[in-house]
């Protein structure tokens, strides 16, 4: 947790260093009528799941990231499949499932002719999800016996606050992470046992948690590139 909140802080300062920098070097101008058209839109996957899923025994997963950009807001969703095995020696728990977040990012180096991305922004989020949980238990009468319990086409929802960088490094081929703050957690209430974990979310045992995505994108322009706002003197 103290690493993510490092590299948060590292983003911020990068990005308004940058913006200083960069309100020197602009002195474009864009219009009020095509301020707000899409001029870009970026796609890619979270190397961090790609990593967990073939170092992780009990992890198996993806996570694909899409947004299209307007002059400073950023319209962003992302799709994932999450797949957890937990076991001890009593105990044996699996889930399956998908999620997809939806919302919209703020970014804060308007004036970057280069139009990377420094941004804070918000999610809504969603899970649909199987999970079975079997384990053994002292029976009085029958001794050590099974029990297997299960949860079928359950759904969760949560909220997210986020922040991160998305830089271009080479023509098409951009780099960013995101860091993302949970919160807001809700699952059926109705199911024959207590969800452990939630694809997308976690375990549901906390309240908050703190998610990190490294992501390798391309963009992909959506018409001639528009010019930007000059800085303020």
């Amino acid at each position: 947790m103290t690493f993510r909140i490092l590299l948060v802080i590292s983003g911020i300062f990068l990005a308004l260093g940058a913006s200083g920098q960069l309100r020197l070097r602009d002195t474009t101008k864009t219009t009020h009528r095509n301020r707000f058209m899409p001029t870009g839109m970026r796609v890619g996957v979270d190397a961090v799941s790609i990593i967990k899923d073939r170092r992780q025994e009990n992890f198996s997963g993806w996570e694909a990231s899409a947004d299209v950009e307007t002059h400073r807001y950023l319209v962003a969703a992302d799709y994932g499949k999450w797949g957890r095995i937990f076991s001890t020696d009593s105990v044996s728990y699996r889930n399956d499932g998908t999620y997809w977040r939806a919302g919209v990012d703020a970014n804060f180096l308007t004036h970057d002719p280069e139009r990377n991305v420094f941004f804070i922004g918000f999610r809504y989020a969603r899970a649909r999800y199987d999970e079975s949980m079997s384990m053994t238990v002292e029976d009085p009468l029958w001794g050590f016996v099974e029990r297997e319990y299960v949860n079928s086409d359950m759904s969760a929802r949560w909220f997210e606050l986020t922040t991160g960088l998305k830089v271009k490094v080479w023509k098409l081929i951009w780099l960013g992470y995101t860091a993302r703050f949970k919160f807001g957690l809700k699952d059926q209430e109705e199911f024959e046992m207590l969800s452990h974990d939630i694809p997308g979310y976690g375990n549901t045992n906390k309240e908050t948690y703190w998610g990190f995505n490294y992501l390798l994108m391309i963009r992909i322009p959506l018409g001639p590139t528009r010019a930007i706002l000059p800085a303020k003197k």
